[in-house]
């Protein structure tokens, strides 16, 4: 191949996913190129907007694996406790809610909420840091090409770069996936999510609460300190009307749905708004190629569990690729591409149909679904065992986890 450099993996895409897969590799011993549209300086603000992902238990784990938990364990906020309720904005949520609490299992906090402008820049000095990655910020993938050792892609100016195995962590509009002829399942769902921190008079003591509502799903997730990060789904009309409005008409609008159960509310940073869909791959790899996080499957956030996905994809290409590296495999043959597609597509296709599920049942003011789900809430909260697998799903611990995340 002409190229002017030769890495053993090529990442497309250095967000969260695709820094979390190039240090995992690297501490498998492959040499990794991240390939990242966004300048560095933009992946590096450290501006606080409010975003905060629920990490569950396995998802640490495998941060704590990549070296970075030590540095984000005091910027996390635990989660001790999830509330989960039915109801209307303005009167107070069903008394049929559904509760989860950490002492029900053996690992401690079912999670952690980490805020953006902590983990983003984590792991960009950590890939700065290994010998073993390289992270070339703005650049974009033009082309790329399949040759029987190896694949080569083409960057806007010329240049050329070859790895064994080419890597999409570049989103759901993948540009590697397309280029692979990798078709996608694709719907919308009419709703739009709103997202902003909020500060509160009272503790939030950990605890996560999820409010469906008629228009979507409310979140409330803890943050460190009296702060808990929003993520609001509503239907597309009316959460464009709730970004037009001023500071003061939006606490307005959010304080019926939001309750006074943390006292008085103000807002913290700025709001920001994505379109909500479902999206999947229909394969997750091709010749030389492999797909991981929003570039495979893209989720509702219904349940907080789009990033985790992303991340156990991650673990498992890391030990299917470590794996077949030292058994000697071409690491880019179909074989060792099938495993990672195996261990993982089953997975994301039950949780793509589970949040699609639960967002139609959930999202509407049917009076008889109303009462089909506030039922079932009812007899999985008084159900222990039920529950205890329930907090063990969200807690990432079921299934065959990853040696990254055990």
């Amino acid at each position: 191949m002409d190229s002017d450099t030769i890495s053993d993996i090529l990442v497309v895409g250095g967000g969260l996913n695709g820094g979390a897969l190039a240090l995992a590799l690297a501490g498998e011993g492959f040499t990794v190129t991240v390939l990242d549209a966004a300048p560095r300086e933009v992946r590096a603000d450290a501006g606080f907007d409010g975003r905060g992902y629920a990490l569950s238990v396995a998802s640490r784990r495998l941060l704590d694996h990549l070296g970075l938990w030590d540095g984000l364990e005091d910027g996390a906020g635990p989660i001790t406790e999830i509330r989960v309720s039915d109801g209307r904005a303005g009167e107070g949520p069903s008394p049929f809610a559904l509760q989860f609490e950490a002492a029900e299992i053996e690992e401690g906090p079912m999670g952690h909420v980490v805020e953006d402008r902590h983990l983003r820049p984590a792991l960009l000095d950590a890939m700065d840091a290994h010998p073993r990655v390289t992270h070339r910020g703005g650049v974009r993938v033009t082309g790329q090409e399949i040759g029987p050792a190896g694949v080569t892609v083409a960057l806007e100016g010329g240049e050329r770069l070859a790895g064994r195995l080419l890597v999409g962590a570049d989103g759901r509009a993948t540009g590697v996936g397309r280029r692979a002829g990798i078709g996608r399942m694709e719907w919308g769902y009419g709703q739009r999510a709103v997202v902003c921190a909020v500060s509160h008079a009272r503790p939030h003591g950990g605890v996560a609460h999820q409010f469906f509502m008629p228009g979507g799903p409310l979140a409330i997730l803890p943050l460190a300190g009296d702060r808990s990060s929003i993520v609001w789904s509503e239907e597309a009309r009316r959460a464009e009307a709730l970004m037009g409005m001023d500071d003061e008409a939006f606490l307005a609008a959010l304080r019926p749905a939001f309750g006074s159960h943390l006292g008085e509310i103000a807002l913290e940073g700025r709001r920001f708004s994505y379109p909500l869909g479902l999206s999947l791959a229909h394969r997750f790899v091709a010749a030389r190629v492999a797909l991981v996080g929003d570039a495979a499957h893209g989720v509702h956030p219904i349940a907080g569990q789009g990033l985790n996905a992303g991340l156990k994809d991650v673990a498992a290409l890391a030990e299917v690729l470590g794996e077949a590296r030292q058994s000697g495999e071409d690491i880019g043959a179909a074989a060792v591409l099938a495993r990672y597609e195996r261990w993982r597509r089953f997975d994301t296709a039950t949780l793509a149909l589970a949040t699609d599920g639960f967002n139609r049942l959930f999202s509407n003011d049917n009076p008889l679904l109303r009462g089909i789900r506030d039922l079932g809430l009812g007899a999985v909260n008084a159900l222990p065992g039920l529950r205890r697998g329930f907090i063990r799903e969200a807690a990432g611990l079921t299934g065959e986890l990853p040696r990254l995340m055990r």
